[in-house]
Formats: structure tokens, sequence, C-alpha cells
């Protein structure tokens, strides 16, 4: 008979993409998943557009400051956990598997009251309030950092989206000058450039747009091709800095508010410039480049602590939030760029560091905890 699994989270992409990226390795193996989410969260958007059969509860999450949603979040964690519980006698899943957030909390009580397994993933090196709960009922704990503090917690990396998976693994066979060579064409750059990608991203875009727009003329004047996301509506100084630029540099510096393709834009550049989430830190080191992280300075400081196995490993090098300048950034580019055997040390202790089977060792994790 086939097995059911449920999956919990929601609210950011964090929790979402290694949902749904987990939801498809046990599509594949023949098992039927659900997600467990809320109405409001990005969940309510991608899940069904991935094809997965979305369940949703009341959302409960956690307030961070003294208020009236401080008074009421106990009877509102009580209806999320009624609610969860109610889907799961309705669904009957083998195994419950959390991604973290305020979805998983009510599950974990749900499937802890029934006697179901439980599968915790944790993507930040610091844990969160949902996790550290549930591990403590889990059958199995998968992490993507060494050094997270949960009980029983496993390296298993971070679910990843296929077409990253499909990238990494030929980058990491020798075999992805073809899409190389069809990314750099796209965007008219000679095969031969030096290039770089930075992700602005949407909270905390503000200073990494500014260091580059201060950066720009050095790093095209020294022949760095650069792709920037600057987040929506955050292209500002980027288009200012593009103007400024003389024309024979302008088609070195590629200015992006989104983008749709991450998969041609990580085939078309050398290294990369971002912040320190756990999602893009996973797609950074299976990729195999090197990085400069400027960890995002909000929240429990899981940022820094995400990137220092990375830093200590060598396969990258980090600027504090308040730090970060346009020479700063031009200096760090350099390095990993037009110094090859610094760009060539970086990238093979990223290829060792990181994992690019996340999905399959998570589900093998979920099977396993079946009854």
């Amino acid at each position: 008979m086939s097995r059911t699994f449920l999956l919990a989270g929601g609210g950011t992409a964090g929790h979402v993409n290694p949902l749904l990226a987990t939801a498809a390795e046990l599509s594949e193996r023949g098992y039927r998943t659900v997600a467990l989410g809320t109405e409001q969260g990005l969940e309510a958007e991608l899940v069904p557009l991935a094809g997965v059969e979305l369940r949703t509860i009341p959302k409960a999450a956690t307030p961070r400051r003294v208020g009236l949603g401080a008074v009421s979040f106990p009877w509102r964690l009580v209806g999320a956990i009624r609610a969860a519980g109610r889907i799961l006698d309705d669904v009957r899943p083998d195994v419950v598997a959390g991604f973290g957030g305020y979805v998983s909390a009510p599950a974990y009580v749900a499937a802890h009251r029934r006697g179901l397994p439980i599968v915790v993933h944790e993507a930040n090196a610091r844990p969160g309030l949902a996790n550290r709960w549930g591990a403590r009922w889990a059958s199995r704990v998968a992490v993507q950092f060494p050094g997270t503090r949960l009980q029983g917690a496993e390296v298993a990396g971070f679910p990843l989206r296929k077409e990253v998976v499909e990238l990494a693994t030929l980058r990491r066979a020798g075999k992805a000058d073809d899409v190389r060579a069809r990314a750099r064409a796209a965007l008219k750059w000679p095969d031969d450039a030096v290039a770089a990608l930075v992700v602005g991203g949407s909270l905390g875009a503000a200073r990494l747009n500014k260091a580059v727009a201060e950066a720009i003329p050095a790093i095209v004047g020294h022949g760095i091709h650069l792709i920037h996301l600057t987040g929506k509506g955050k292209d500002e100084d980027a288009e200012r800095a593009f103007g400024d630029l003389p024309a024979k540099h302008r088609r070195q510096y590629v200015i992006r508010e989104y983008e749709h393709n991450m998969g041609m834009a990580y085939a078309a550049v050398d290294a990369i410039v971002c912040r320190a989430g756990a999602g893009t830190m996973a797609e950074v080191g299976a990729l195999g480049f090197p990085a400069l992280y400027v960890p995002l300075p909000i929240g429990n400081g899981e940022q820094s602590l995400n990137a220092a196995a990375s830093v200590d490993a060598g396969a990258a090098t980090l600027i504090e939030d308040d730090q970060l300048t346009g020479a700063a950034l031009t200096l760090r580019l350099e390095a990993m760029l037009l110094d090859q055997d610094t760009g060539r040390a970086m990238a093979s202790a990223a290829r060792r560091i990181g994992i690019v089977d996340g999905a399959e060792r998570l589900a093998d994790m979920i099977e396993g905890a079946a009854r």
C-alpha cells in the first residue's frame, strides 16, 4: 500500500522551497505528498503551482513584541493545533515532516499527540523555536550545517530545486561548458569573461546595492562582468551607476530586479556575492562557487552563523553589513575572480562541503521513519 507523507512549512521561501523539492523527490518515488500551510504565506501560491495538494491551518506566528497579538497568541496556537489535528485525521499520513516556522509547530504537536513519526528539517545553523520543540519528539532530525544544536541532528543538506541540482551535477562532472556558453551568449558576453552574480534580494538589499553602485566603475574597469539582482523597486542606485559608465563597459553590467531563471544566471558566472540565507548558501555550495557573504544583521544572528562553516572551510569570505563598502567589495571580487589560485582553492573547498542530494537524503530519512 502506498504511503502518504505530510510536509509542514510555510511563510517564506526558506521553508517552502525545500518542502517542494522534498515533495517532488517523494512523488517520484511513488508516494502521496500533502503540504500543510496557511492561506497567507508564500505556500498558498507556490504549492498549488507545483501540483502539490495543500491543506491550510490558521496562522499562529509567534509574536515578536508585547501587545494584543501576544495576548491572543495562545488561543490562536490552540486553534492551529486543533486544525492540524483534523487534517492529520483526514489525511492519515505515515510521517509528518516539518521545515520549521509557525506552520510546523502545530503540526508537530498534533502529530505527537497521535503517535505519528516526526521528521524535522532545520536549514539554519541556529535552529528556530518550532524545530527545537519538534526535535524532542522526532524520529529523525536533518540539518544543513554541522554543529547545529538539535537533539539527534544528522547533516543532510538542503533540498534543492531541480534546476540547481542539474547544473551542480554538470559543474561537478566538468560538463557545464555548453550551458555556460549559452548563458553568456544570451548576455552578449565573451565566453572567456570573468563574472560574478550579486544577489541583493528583498530584505536588506539597500547596502549591497549601494556598494555595487559605488564599486562598478572599478569592477568593470578591471574586466569583470556582473549580474546584479537588486530586488523589486530597488534598482535606482544601480541604474544611475550604469548610466554613468562609459558606453564600452555597459554590456559588462547587467541589472535585473528579479531573475526568473536562476539556473541560467548561475551558469553564466564564476563567483557569488549575497546574503547568508540558508537556501542561497545551499545552492552556492552545491554549485561550487567561491562566495562573499554579507550576513543580514537582523533576527537572532543566524546568517553570520550560517556563513561560519563556509568561511572556516576556505570556501567563502565574509564582510559584516556595517563594513561593506564599494572598495571592500571590489577587493574581494578581484581576489575571487582575478587571482586564479585563490578562486580555484575557494571553489574546491565549496565543492567539498556543498551537498547536492539534500532532497534525496531527506526523503530517505522520511521513508525510514515510516512504520
